[in-house]
Parts: C-alpha cells; structure tokens; sequence
C-alpha cells in the first residue's frame, strides 16, 4: 500500500510538473518579450522602451527585442497588439494618443478600454516647446507677440491630427489669441526634422526627442508646459511662467497587455517593468532625458488613462476642436 501512494503521489508531482510548464506564466518566462512601440525611432516611446530594454532583459530573465510598427497615429502597433496572443509576450509601449485616439479617430479597429489591461504607467514628461533659431524670440513671451503681429506667419508640427501636442498647442493658441498653423507629421522623429528643416517655426516634444538639437544649436527651446523648470534647462520658463497662470500639460508613457492575458501573468510584467523601472541605471537616464519616472502598477495606469481621456473629451467639446479626419 505504501509503495503504491508513493508511486501515486511521484506521478502526481509530474504531472503537476508538466502542467506547470505549459501554464501561461512558465510559457511567458521562456519566451522572448516584444515592446511594440507605436511610433517610430527617435521619438519619446522609443526612447523609452531602449533605454528599459537591457534591465529589463535582466529582471524579466528573457530577451527584450523593441519592435517599431508606426502609423495612423498608433492605431497600426495598437491594433496589432489588440490582436495578439494574450500570453505575456507581446506587449503595447503606448504614448498619449492611447488615450486621446477615441476622441480623435472614428472606427478605431479595436476598444481602448475593453482591449487592453494595464500594465504600468512607465514615465509623464512636460512638453518642451522647441522653435527653429530663426523663429523671434528668446523665449515663449517674446515669439507669441511676434506671432500675433503676423498672423498666420508661424506653423508648428505635432505627432499627428488629435495628438496630445496638437491638444497643447491649441489649447495655448486659443489662451494667446495668436494664428498659428498647425502641421500634423507621423511621429517624434518627423515632427523634429520639420523644424530642423525650417518647414515648421516649433513642435512640442519631450526634452528627451529634443535634447540632443538644443544642446547643439538647431532648436531653440521657448517653454516647458510642466509646473517647473527642468534642470538642464534652468533658463527656459513655464508656459505658466510665460503669462498663463496655472498652465500645466504633460505627456505620459503607458505599458499594456492584451485584455485576455492572464491575471499571474499582467502581475508579473507589472513586477518586472517596475523593477526594470526603479533600477538606478534606467531611472538615471530616464531623468536625464526629462522624463519623471512613474513606475506605477496596473489599475493605477487603467485609471489614468480613463481620467486623461475624460479631461481631453471635455475640451475637444467646450473648443469645438477638429481633431477627426
């Protein structure tokens, strides 16, 4: 009797082994990470996503690649993601427009909320408002009186039609009373290269996308739309500072999963990506490149995005903004 219970219980204990292997988590832990990010390189979710990519290689215990799938601002990578097997091996790198896209854009192919679970509220960063050196002006002040002497003279580039930077802009358009055209490009990396190439007057991006231009010269930063200074640019006020008391926009970078991933799974990228996150390495660079470090968990983030969507909703409504094509 004995050595039959015994023979039991080691068949018992392998098949649970088994089981064990082929379970979601254990399949997720053997399996390469995607970072699917919905913009291309250059950009803030990019810059992000490579910066976390090597710690979070070591924390996850599995190779991190980061795959770019840019278009229809975000919807191609979103979309793509929405789709994918809810195993813990593909994830979303997700910019504003994750939030913003239900307002702007009709027939998204999937549902923001009902697709997705969060994974963690990775970074929020304020926008710099970087102008090429010919634009007037040694700061904000100084080029929105310029604008409004010329009306329509001056344009800027934004990440896209509805955009967290369009929303922005338009928001200080209408504060200034100023005419300023707006120029929706694909992406960070577009949208620098348009002032770089004096197509546009200015863009509002992360410090992080404009960084290395404004230490080099090519773009002159008028504003920040955070409630303080950066540190590396100690001389550059807030837009609040610039004559719009209470003024204050910053743009966030969100992880997520597909909504069917299983909740030990979502638990553990949430452990890693916050690991990855709090490490001193990566929150070092990420603080140097103007990001403030969130690192939150996974309702935290479904929260947010829920109330970013709600208080953009409500100016789209009070403006009268076009954001739809």
């Amino acid at each position: 009797m004995t050595d039959f219970f015994s023979r039991r219980d080691v068949l018992k204990a392998g098949a649970a082994a088994v089981a064990a292997s082929f379970s979601p988590l254990a399949l997720a832990q053997d399996s390469t990470l995607r970072l699917v990010v919905t913009f291309p390189p250059g950009g803030s979710t990019d810059i992000t996503a490579r910066i976390l990519q090597p710690r979070l290689a070591e924390k996850a215990g599995r190779p991190v690649v980061v795959e770019n799938k840019p278009g229809a601002a975000s919807q191609v990578g979103t979309a793509f993601v929405a789709k994918a097997a809810p195993d813990g091996n593909t994830v979303l790198v997700c910019f504003d427009t994750h939030a913003i896209n239900p307002i702007a854009k009709k027939n998204l192919p999937y549902d923001t909320f009902k697709d997705f679970v969060g994974v963690s509220l990775a970074v929020r960063f304020p926008l710099v408002i970087g102008a090429h050196p010919s634009v007037p002006g040694k700061n904000l002040k100084e080029f929105l009186e310029a604008a409004k002497k010329e009306p329509g003279k001056y344009s800027y580039a934004s990440t896209g039609l509805g955009s967290m930077n369009h929303l922005v802009a338009e928001d200080l358009k209408r504060q200034s009373g100023t005419d300023i055209l707006h120029v929706p490009y694909g992406g960070g990396g577009p949208a620098v290269q348009a002032v770089l190439g004096n197509t546009v007057g200015f863009t509002l991006l992360s410090y992080a996308a404009l960084k290395g231009n404004i230490q080099g010269g090519k773009v002159k930063p008028l504003a920040v739309t955070g409630t303080k200074r950066l540190a590396d640019l100690p001389d550059v006020p807030t837009v609040a500072e610039s004559g719009f008391p209470g003024f204050e926009a910053y743009s966030w970078i969100g992880i997520f999963a597909p909504a069917a991933t299983p909740a030990p799974v979502v638990k553990k990228l949430t452990e890693d990506f916050m690991a990855a996150l709090k490490h001193p390495e990566v929150s070092g660079k990420l603080t140097d490149a103007g990001f403030e470090v969130m690192a939150t968990d996974g309702p935290a983030l479904d929260r947010f995005a829920r109330e970013q969507f709600d208080r953009w909703s409500a100016f789209v409504q009070k403006t009268g903004l076009k954001v739809q094509e």
